[in-house]
């Protein structure tokens, strides 16, 4: 690992996705883990053939250290995890706990909450089949959630890579009120954001888009 890992994200993006956009998730994690970083921006507008190089769909962020390109957040956390005691455990058994938990964030839990929060950010409010399905599909895994965090701070013994996933996973949700319904889930975000590192991370990225109006 370099002296100094770079977060590339987008130069600007709309307000309404501000607060949200991934490379919080990055952010967070090397705030928690005291690693140097420093952030550079690609064009939100214009994609070019660097960008998909380096970013094969054309999203943000990618983590770069030294010749190291590591694109995808749940790679990215993973990748930070690994060379962070603060944010993934050494013993085997509990590093496979935060790694299934990592991915149980982005496969179990997000593949039902994004498309959900589509439906809220474009204000898309039709009775379809298609938007019960979601609907749904979204409160079976939040009920799942809530059960596992009914009788646990984090998710897998201490804060670790998973629960940055998971409560940004959540947090999401929550934006809509979507956790009204479960305490436990919503109790796990509050405690995941009231962290410094989670603040910090989140004000940066907001002045870093701010900057760019």
């Amino acid at each position: 690992m370099s002296n100094e890992i770079v977060i590339t994200t987008y130069d600007w993006v709309p307000e309404m996705p501000r607060g949200f956009v991934r490379d919080l998730r990055l952010r967070w994690a090397l705030e928690e883990a005291g690693l140097p970083y420093r952030v550079e921006s690609v064009s939100f507008r214009d994609r070019g053939d660097e960008h998909f190089a380096r970013q094969p769909f054309g999203q943000v962020p990618w983590l770069t250290d030294g010749n190291e390109t590591v694109f995808e957040s749940g790679a990215m956390l993973l990748y930070v995890g690994e060379r962070s005691p603060a944010l993934m455990p050494n013993d085997p058994r509990g590093r496979s706990e935060v790694i299934q938990w990592l991915f149980a964030a982005l496969n179990s839990v997000e593949m039902a909450s994004l498309p959900w929060s589509l439906y809220k950010f474009t204000g898309d409010t039709e009775e379809t089949p298609g938007r019960k399905l979601m609907d749904r599909f979204l409160a079976s895994r939040l009920q799942r959630m809530d059960a596992v965090l009914s009788d646990r701070d984090w998710l897998a013994g201490d804060f670790s890579i998973a629960d940055i996933a998971m409560a940004d996973v959540l947090r999401l949700v929550d934006r809509f009120d979507g956790l009204a319904e479960h305490p436990a889930a919503r109790d796990y975000v509050q405690r995941a954001t009231a962290r410094p590192a989670f603040k910090k991370a989140h004000a940066d990225q907001m002045a870093h888009f701010a900057a760019a109006d």
